[in-house]
């Protein structure tokens, strides 16, 4: 549909199976408390490039004094449960991230498709994101911060992983304009498709990543 842009279907279920073929053709769920499960695929779509990612230069600047740790997929339902409980410009007290959606996506992560980068100050998790890998594509669906900037380094961190990956794309999904002070860039439907075809296709990384990302401190992404 053009309005509302990019609704597909409305139904069916959040099985591991049918969130990765959606997935894997561009589609993803997006739906509040009381409706049923609706399921997008907008046009244009948001996505960064992760080899031109780069941090707001003030804000990369504040990070070579950084403390902050990140790591990877060691607390992915926390990750998930604060993006649900922070608030959103224009939804109100409500959240998408229902708690079939919080079931859902811990399955996807117990199987190893779904994944966490997080952000600590010392104990404490800051900030994060999630999202879901189908081959060489990351699909990026929901960050947080519990202290200023905690979303931006989960962010820059999960882009140095998968540049060194050469994965090159991060689904962004919906265009808001934190995303684009990011560096966030819009992409036709059609276009945003083909790219995802053959990536999906892709060999990608089953299972966690923590060991792969390792403890990474702040300060390293200053340069980004």
């Amino acid at each position: 549909m053009r309005e509302p842009d990019g609704l597909l279907a409305v139904g069916g279920d959040l099985s591991p199976q049918r969130l990765l073929n959606a997935y894997r053709h561009g589609i993803f769920p997006w739906y509040s408390r009381g409706q049923p499960i609706l399921w997008w695929s907008p046009d244009p779509r948001m996505v960064f490039d992760v080899g031109n990612f780069r941090l707001p230069s003030r804000f990369a600047r504040s990070l070579r004094k950084s403390t902050w740790t990140l790591r990877a997929d060691t607390c992915f339902r926390e990750v998930i449960q604060a993006c649900a409980h922070s608030p959103r410009s224009g939804q109100g007290n409500g959240t998408w991230i229902v708690p079939e959606m919080l079931d859902a996506y811990g399955e996807l992560h117990r199987l190893g498709h779904a994944h966490s980068i997080e952000v600590f100050d010392g104990s404490r998790l800051v900030g994060g994101i999630y999202g879901v890998a189908v081959g060489r594509m990351f699909c990026g669906e929901s960050m947080f911060s519990a202290e200023p900037g905690g979303s931006k380094v989960a962010l820059a961190g999960l882009a140095a992983l998968l540049k060194g990956w050469e994965w090159p794309l991060i689904d962004a999904q919906l265009e808001n304009a934190h995303l684009v002070s990011l560096g966030g860039r819009l992409l036709p439907r059609s276009e945003f498709l083909n790219l995802l075809a053959p990536l999906q296709a892709a060999q990608g990384r089953t299972g966690p990543w923590t060991g792969a990302f390792g403890d990474r401190p702040a300060s390293e992404f200053s340069n980004l």
